[in-house]
């Protein structure tokens, strides 16, 4: 029997209009009921998932939430903190340093001032409207080197972005996580930050087995929950990577996907 399922946000819960289903709302509430563990687990800040929590009930004291990709794993009633893996501001700074070389704008989100950037682009400001968060504009070299950051994000259109990927140093990818979670994102993170990591060190925390788990996703940030769950789940609408891993494929959720998996899997 499984006891929790793990769902990314967008492109998986949300609509393409960033909306739940009533569909998947009334199939996740019968989950609950049977006992299942309800978790969101998304690469939002825990600001830009709150109101999704509130509109699902799962702001009770034995309710968690993966926010940041994982790298931050907390109750989501009484705020604790079950594990936390961020970066520091030197890393902010080199990869400050790197962006503008790629000529690539870049913004971050800082554990005191949360989303920072040194200029505005659209991308910035969608992150801000998406999550309903103010941007701060900050000198990324006034930043001290010790200070908390949780993630940085280069970001741009495909056209920009995918061409200053292959121009990445190499080691970069053996210093942090990278990865695409949009088509104009591509973050960076502790290398102890994913999904996958996250959702195992909540299950220790819970007492659950991993194979008494379900993942659900559709993008490069999902790939390392759905591999690791027993059984990972790829949306219709997914990526072929995250497809090629998954035990299972659903439909898109612009056609009730997680209700699908609930139905099948849990009811």
């Amino acid at each position: 029997m499984y006891k929790l399922i793990a769902l990314d946000m967008d492109g998986t819960l949300l609509t393409s209009e960033k909306k739940i289903a009533e569909s998947t709302k009334i199939a996740l509430e019968k989950a609950e009921e049977k006992g299942v563990k309800v978790v969101l687990a998304s690469g939002r800040p825990i600001d830009g998932i709150t109101r999704y929590l509130e509109e699902l009930n799962l702001l009770k004291k034995d309710d968690y939430v993966l926010s940041y990709n994982g790298g931050i794993v907390q109750n989501t009633h009484t705020k604790e903190i079950v594990s936390k893996a961020v970066l520091k501001g030197s890393d902010l700074k080199l990869l400050y340093d790197i962006s503008k070389k790629l000529n690539v704008n870049i913004h971050a989100f800082s554990a005191t001032e949360g989303l920072i950037t040194p200029k505005i682009s659209k991308y910035t400001q969608y992150e801000a409207d998406m999550n309903g968060i103010e941007i701060t504009i900050k000198d990324f070299n006034e930043i001290d080197d010790n200070e908390e950051i949780i993630k940085v994000m280069m970001i741009d259109p495909a056209e920009i972005l995918d061409p200053a990927i292959e121009k990445l140093p190499k080691d970069l990818y053996e210093k942090y996580s990278v990865f695409k979670s949009a088509e104009f994102f591509l973050e960076f993170t502790n290398k102890e930050v994913d999904k996958g990591l996250g959702l195992k060190k909540l299950g220790e925390y819970l007492g659950i087995a991993k194979d008494e788990m379900i993942a659900c996703g559709d993008a490069g940030n999902d790939l390392s929950m759905v591999k690791y769950a027993g059984m990972g789940v790829a949306m219709g609408n997914a990526t072929n990577d995250v497809k090629e891993i998954a035990n299972y494929i659903t439909l898109s959720n612009d056609e009730d996907g997680i209700a699908k998996v609930i139905e099948k899997f849990i009811l």
